[in-house]
């Protein structure tokens, strides 16, 4: 029995091409179901993110499977360009679905929302009868991988996005978010994003404040918070706790002078200032302020970055980790398994069938 994997990814096709080939979640399972039912395949596991389609064949014929699947492909969504697509048969289709699941494939290393993806995937073709004995322990073995990865390595730890450091580091600075107050200056998207994951973790509520007071309205709407008028900010100061500043001034707007009034009134709460703009919205002479936590794009994109290479570091352990699983899973798959592609892979598709 051979394992192929046929697919496209966010290194080898834009997202124009791939979206003409994603599966919705719930089509998962039919379409599985109508994949492992051509006639040279056995079972089938469909994988479908925004930055991948792949699809896991348990197959006899390997030459056979890859007509098929492609002629299937091409009746759906249109012309498959051999150049998008990838194909790699056992051990490196084995290999490559065990990175998948640990993050080693993905465009942040390390980030778990794709184990998560790939369980879904085959579950829904489980419950469609896509799958038997093969896939079966080919997909319960990869996520035996991914647990032992993320127990026996850091490559899951530190945040690498500017709004995900910009959290933790609220977290360190308050502990619990439940109690605090979130003001957005000016509704860029990294300042979006920050908000929503303060939110996330718990941050009780938001005000929002923008030049256009009718984008501060929707954005207040989106995020269950307040408005403010752009000349009245400031006058919140003594009650917010965390300050996400990101407009496109080309002066300071929140000065040493402007913050002092309210510093008095707070009592020695903690202020977390972020500043993403560029010019700079926060004079640094804030960040004199006992109490005052002042980070600018610069410092968050520094942790992120160092963080980043930690877990690049890391990767080295975990595709020793992957290798003793796929030798492992070689081992029970056996030799004997005709149809074997040349080489372990083919760099594209086979010419379609007229």
């Amino acid at each position: 029995m051979n394992i192929l994997c046929y697919g496209l990814s966010h290194r080898t096709a834009p997202v124009e091409t791939r979206e003409r080939f994603a599966v919705r979640e719930a089509e998962l399972a039919q379409a599985a179901a109508e994949m492992a039912a051509l006639a040279s395949v056995r079972e089938a596991v469909i994988v479908s993110t925004c930055n991948r389609v792949e699809y896991y064949l348990a197959t006899h014929d390997a030459a056979a499977s890859l007509r098929e699947i492609s002629a299937l492909l091409e009746q759906r969504s249109g012309p498959v360009a051999p150049d998008s697509f990838y194909c790699y048969d056992s051990p490196k289709s084995v290999r490559h679905l065990f990175r998948l699941v640990c993050g080693l494939d993905s465009m942040v290393v390390g980030e778990t929302e794709v184990f998560g993806q790939v369980k879904k995937a085959y579950l829904a073709a489980s419950a469609a009868g896509g799958t038997a004995r093969h896939l079966n322990r080919l997909f319960q073995r990869a996520f035996n991988v991914g647990k032992e990865v993320r127990s026996h390595t850091n490559i899951t730890r530190g945040s690498v996005s500017v709004a995900s450091v910009a959290v933790d580091l609220a977290q360190k600075i308050f502990g619990k978010l439940s109690t605090c107050q979130v003001m957005i200056l000016g509704a860029g998207e990294t300042s979006e994003q920050t908000a929503r994951h303060l939110l996330s973790r718990g941050a009780r509520s938001v005000f929002v404040s923008n030049r256009s007071h009718d984008r501060a309205v929707a954005l207040a709407a989106e995020m269950g918070g307040r408005a403010l008028h752009f000349d009245e900010w400031h006058r919140d100061l003594t009650t917010v706790d965390i300050l996400i500043s990101s407009t496109s001034a080309p002066h300071f707007l929140l000065t040493r002078e402007k913050l002092e009034p309210a510093i008095k009134e707070r009592g020695g709460r903690p202020l977390f200032v972020i500043d993403l703009a560029v010019p700079r919205d926060v004079e640094p002479a804030v960040n004199d302020f006992e109490g005052v936590y002042l980070y600018d794009i610069d410092s968050l994109r520094t942790l992120a970055d160092a963080n980043r290479r930690e877990r690049e570091r890391e990767a080295a352990g975990c595709e020793t980790i992957v290798e003793r699983h796929v030798g492992e899973f070689m081992r029970w798959l056996g030799e004997a398994r005709p149809a074997r592609l040349a080489a372990g892979a083919l760099p594209a598709a086979p010419p379609l069938e007229s």
